[in-house]
């Protein structure tokens, strides 16, 4: 097995920083790429809390000057997860978000602070640390998404570039101006086939033109973001460059989302215990206030509360729970006035609806574990994490069919013995209120519900096999690049 050492670069990594699945994957994937053979070091910035994890480290580059200030590359890890860390205070050391300021407004120096990330990608690329040369590195999402242009703009030697996606909806735009003042050649702002995106400047663009290779994070997004709405502005650039674009499905960490050893929930069990999840759907109740029915049919949502995410939908869909007896427990943050409708409709109606705020990780784990059904309204969703935790845990996936969800969730209409879940499409509140329908009529059919709890905990949704994609995507860039 040929060996291969590669830099992910990557804005956030569980579990130090988080906000969202890009942090999952760039936590979990070098751990499971491991077994195939890939030596994975992840470059990210050195925000406070990175810093109070990262004791101990040693520094491997001091800076008199990086990109407006002092700045330091550190190396250590946490966690079994071996990091380079770039410490630049002016940049980097701000509480809270890592993207946005207290007031939800994105920083002002975004620019500058992802494109000096990158630019330390692209020096480590070109041997800046003697002991780690990578054959590839690896970009995720726009944060990153300029290195690739370094690395092709500094016409040297160079490794592999891989571009990710995880979300179109985040593109990374700029004035034009930004070019110079970064260190790039003005020329590419101005340029088609460099970072020039409708008159300024994109990050994503420039990683998805002048990456080796692209991906995103499941086969029916890759096929999606190829369109004109999908791609969001970029779907002609994704077609001209299909033929490097590949969907690879995210995994979980199943050694965290583990219903027979977590720590979060009331009651653990397995495949041969799902008897058990009634102690935790009771638990469940009682922590948000709703009546201690066991016989009602639970809903559980974990998300981001945007239009994305179709949690307005949701709203609209909000008689046909009422009105079959539903229970709904919700725990997400996001737009203010979704958030306000959540919190009254919960007021509205006690007992039966719970709203949550914000994030708490222990609850998450026990609505995985006590609801009957996980729902998942997307428009878009570039692969979704939530509904494969489901499966892992008996809760059974209600979601649309777009993206990764129609990748890992099979319909109990459709898919027979191997159906998972329920899937609806197009999206509309209509459709959504037949899926809640249909879901609920065979809560109430208890062999058949079992079964397709059984068929979702049968399911692979380990990094495993996804790994073995990457590895392979790796390695093929490698020789293609030395033929």
């Amino acid at each position: 097995m040929m060996p291969v050492r590669v830099l992910a670069v990557a804005s956030e990594v569980y579990p130090i920083v988080k906000t969202g699945g890009l942090a999952d994957v760039a936590g979990a994937l070098p751990m499971a790429l491991k077994a195939h053979g890939v030596e994975m070091r992840t470059l990210m910035p050195g925000y406070p809390d990175v810093m109070r994890h990262l004791a101990g480290a040693g520094e491997v580059r001091r800076w008199p000057d990086y990109f407006g200030g002092p700045g330091r590359l550190l190396a250590g890890a946490h966690d079994g997860l071996d990091l380079f860390v770039l410490d630049v205070p002016h940049l980097y050391a701000r509480p809270g978000n890592p993207y946005v300021t207290a007031e939800g407004l994105d920083w002002p120096d975004n620019g500058v602070r992802f494109a000096a990330l990158s630019r330390v990608a692209a020096d480590i690329g070109h041997g800046l640390v003697p002991a780690f040369v990578p054959d590839v590195v690896h970009a995720h999402d726009w944060q990153a998404g300029l290195a690739p242009a370094y690395l092709h703009y500094d016409n040297a030697p160079r490794p592999g570039t891989v571009m990710t996606i995880h979300n179109m909806a985040y593109q990374g735009k700029f004035a034009p101006e930004l070019a110079g003042a970064i260190g790039l050649p003005r020329d590419a702002a101005f340029d088609v086939h460099g970072l020039e995106f409708f008159g300024g400047i994109s990050f994503l663009k420039a990683g998805l033109q002048l990456a080796d290779r692209i991906t995103t994070v499941s086969p029916t997004y890759a096929r999606e973001i190829q369109s004109d709405e999908g791609g969001m502005g970029l779907g002609g650039l994704l077609r001209e460059r299909a033929n490097v674009l590949s969907g690879i499905l995210n995994g979980i960490d199943v050694s965290v989302w583990n219903p027979r050893t977590d720590p979060h929930i009331a009651y653990r069990f397995g495949a041969d215990e799902l008897s058990f999840r009634s102690a935790n759907k009771a638990a469940l109740q009682h922590r948000l206030g709703l009546d201690p029915r066991p016989h009602a049919f639970l809903l559980g949502v974990i998300s981001r509360l945007s239009w994305q995410k179709g949690l307005d939908l949701l709203l609209e869909a909000m008689p046909v729970i009422l009105g079959d007896g539903m229970q709904l427990a919700l725990l997400g943050s996001g737009d203010a006035d979704l958030q306000d409708r959540y919190q009254a409709a919960a007021r509205a109606h006690p007992g039966r609806i719970a709203a949550v705020i914000g994030y708490d990780e222990a609850l998450a784990h026990l609505i995985q574990a006590g609801s009957d059904a996980l729902l998942v309204p997307s428009r878009f969703e570039p692969c979704g994490l939530t509904q494969l935790c489901a499966l892992r845990y008996g809760a059974v996936p209600i979601v649309s069919r777009v993206g990764g969800l129609a990748d890992t969730v099979d319909d109990a209409g459709e898919a027979g013995s191997a159906a998972t879940g329920f899937t609806f499409g197009p999206v509309t509140p209509e459709n959504l209120s037949a899926a809640l329908e249909r879901a609920s009529f065979a809560f109430h059919d208890k062999p058949a519900w079992r079964a397709l709890q059984l068929a979702g905990l049968a399911t692979d949704v380990s990094w495993r096999n996804r790994a073995g994609e990457y590895a392979a995507l790796y390695r093929d860039l490698m020789v293609s690049r030395r033929g």
